[in-house]
């Protein structure tokens, strides 16, 4: 008001002043004016000045405040003076078209400063302490793969977030992202949502029955026969169950009698994993995986899984039906809706090798951004299990023998004075699978995979009667699976124990054989064998002796001195070994075995052992010991280990 009044004042004295000659009143003006025009300036400066300061201080944020008080239900609101006098007004009518002018130069500068909310992002309210929540979300759907992986890397590796900010992501992100976390090893489990409420169970119904019902909506024509010993058996031991349910007596008169652990379970469980591994067989096949989606059987599966948290096998088998229907890209988008993802992301941080690897194969099959390969059923990455900016160089397979198993074969030795609770509290002391353990934190540039299939020593043991699966008939069926799961594509040592090794003789050869499948030749660097009957094992020789082989399974059969298969074989690998330079190591027992409580038997002899090129070790332990080190620094281990860096180290270094 001052600085009008002062402009008026002299305007008057202009007009009011007598007539002075022209020169000399020009120059007056001219003085006049540069006065009121530097008054004018200087005082309009000032003011600005002063509206930009309040402007800024009105507009300043305490992050501390918004750091303490976020969580409390407070909405926050901005000030208004109460008195009245200021709501009134020139002044008060040119402070709001001025802030107005200043809150738009301010938003062109935010989005010229802050590119990444050039688009959607530029018209929303976002507060600056929540700019890098929206920022990787927006980075996490960009159109670049680098800037989607990163966006995922970071989120992974924030620990400093408040739990809301957590529960954003979860709410906000897309199915690529969340994927991605649950596959980043340092990622928060806030980031994932509990899994939906499960539909309630029909009135007079139990998980049984719906299992049961799932299981005979599937489709039952064109099956192998295993598929259908499987079907019937789970839909003839649930409909005994259900019956004993509703008022008759438990049966086990059904087919179950093969199963002579059966005997001493609860029924309801006995009948649970028959239908699951049913299951099992039919998700193995696309479409019958489509009919398990449809009918609900992700989250009758979720619901089961839930309830026996305390059983592995059921888990186990569980597992592997999410892992093959992960198999289909079509599903993946059902499978974390309903909340799948969030126990899989839990489930692969478990201390529990077998859980962890069952769950890190399901998200690998899951993850699409990073992976091209896809893991079959009984084909399990132990390192690396989550995502890794390491590049991986080499493959190590490792391929277990009769009646051994992907994970418990290769565990280290055991000792009665180790306790489960000092495996849990120092895994460096003890380790229940050392390839995952010891070899991945020694060449961290290697995938290692084990594969699993089922064995017998006898037919009354075997899993499907019908099920009758030569060496050739196996190797065949393993290699498909491995090379769906990039194996060829790099270097490769392959790692057998027993029988595992005439599988892998067998997978090279036939391999040798396909064109499709060259570069498994080419890139196989060696091969560790661990006791491998090469010519043969006593064991069938004494099938007469040992009551569970008094009919023995094809497979010892096939393990018998005097099998042709076994000596064709023999004499087509090594020279097919000699001639492409393979690197050979051979360990040999030189203890006897205890097989029952009766009969001891030297299950290798010194002689089979030796395939008849590269060294030949003999160690004194007995057969299932021969391939688990007693520790870390034990000769057995050591060995091994130099093999794998010495055979691979070019590659390794390139």
């Amino acid at each position: 008001m001052s600085l009008a009044a002062y402009c008026v004042i002299c305007c008057r004295r202009i007009r009011t002043l007598t007539p002075l000659p022209k020169s000399t009143t020009y120059w007056r003006d001219i003085r006049n004016l540069i006065k009121f025009t530097g008054s004018l300036i200087l005082g309009g400066s000032l003011f600005l000045t002063y509206e930009v300061l309040a402007l800024k201080k009105s507009l300043t944020l305490d992050t501390q405040v918004v750091e303490k008080e976020k969580m409390k239900s407070y909405i926050y609101v901005h000030t208004v003076s109460l008195d009245k006098r200021e709501n009134y007004g020139i002044t008060y009518q040119a402070r709001k078209e001025l802030h107005k002018a200043l809150r738009k130069v301010l938003a062109t500068s935010a989005k010229i400063l802050r590119g990444p909310f050039a688009d959607a992002f530029s018209t929303v309210d976002v507060e600056d302490h929540e700019c890098a929540v929206w920022l990787l979300l927006r980075k996490s759907r960009s159109g670049h793969r680098a800037a989607r992986l990163q966006a995922v890397q970071e989120m992974s590796e924030t620990h400093h977030w408040q739990d809301y900010q957590y529960r954003i992501i979860a709410q906000a992100c897309d199915l690529r992202t969340l994927i991605g976390l649950a596959r980043s090893k340092e990622s928060d489990l806030r980031f994932f949502l509990p899994p939906p409420p499960l539909p309630s169970l029909k009135e007079d119904s139990s998980i049984e029955e719906e299992l049961r019902q799932l299981l005979a909506s599937l489709p039952q024509t064109e099956l192998d026969e295993c598929i259908q010993y499987f079907t019937s058996l789970a839909l003839s031991e649930s409909s005994q169950s259900l019956a004993a349910q509703k008022g008759g007596l438990w049966c086990f008169g059904g087919n179950g009698l093969p199963y002579a652990e059966s005997f001493g379970e609860v029924p309801s469980a006995t009948v649970e994993m028959f239908c699951l591994e049913a299951l099992v067989k039919h998700s193995e096949i696309p479409t019958h995986c489509d009919k398990i989606e449809a009918n609900g059987g992700l989250q009758l599966l979720q619901r089961l899984y839930q309830l026996h948290k305390d059983c592995p096998k059921i888990q186990r088998n569980i597992m592997r039906i999410i892992g093959n229907m992960a198999l289909n890209e079509h599903l993946h988008s059902t499978i974390v809706r309903s909340g799948w993802v969030s126990i899989l992301a839990e489930a692969v941080k478990s201390h529990r090798i077998m859980e962890a690897s069952h769950a890190a194969r399901t998200l690998a099959n899951l993850d699409r951004e990073t992976m091209q390969e896809k893991y079959q059923d009984g084909v399990y990455v132990l390192h690396p299990q989550y995502r890794t900016s390491q590049p991986i160089k080499a493959d190590v397979l490792f391929i277990h023998g009769l009646m051994g198993a992907a994970f418990k074969t290769w565990r280290q030795q055991d000792s009665e004075q180790v306790l489960t609770e000092k495996i849990l509290e120092d895994e460096a002391s003890y380790t229940t699978c050392w390839p995952k353990t010891w070899l991945a934190r020694d060449c961290p540039a290697l995938r290692i995979i084990s594969v699993e299939y089922d064995t017998s020593l006898s037919d009354w043991r075997t899993r499907c009667p019908m099920e009758r699966k030569s060496i050739a008939f196996r190797s065949n069926e393993l290699l498909r699976k491995l090379r769906a799961a990039g194996v060829g594509d790099r270097p490769v040592i392959w790692v057998s124990h027993s029988m595992g090794g005439l599988l892998v003789k067998k997978m090279l050869l036939e391999a040798s054989k396909k064109p499709e499948m060259s570069t498994v030749i080419n890139n196989t660097r060696g091969i560790i064998f661990y006791s491998v009957p090469h010519h043969g094992s006593h064991l069938a020789e004494y099938s007469v002796n040992i009551r569970y082989l008094l009919f023995p399974s094809l497979e010892v059969k096939e393990l018998s001195k005097d099998s042709p298969a076994l000596k064709t074989l023999h004499d087509d690998f090594l020279e097919f070994a000699k001639d492409k330079n393979f690197q050979v190591l051979n360990f040999v027992e030189t203890l006897p075995t205890y097989i029952g409580s009766m009969i001891k038997l030297h299950v290798v002899p010194v002689e089979s052992a030796d395939l008849g090129i590269g060294d030949l070790i003999p160690v004194d332990v007995d057969h299932l010991n021969i391939c688990k080190p007693k520790k870390k620094d034990a000769f057995l281990y050591q060995r091994t280990l130099q093999f794998i860096c010495e055979t691979l180290a070019k590659d390794l270094e390139n």
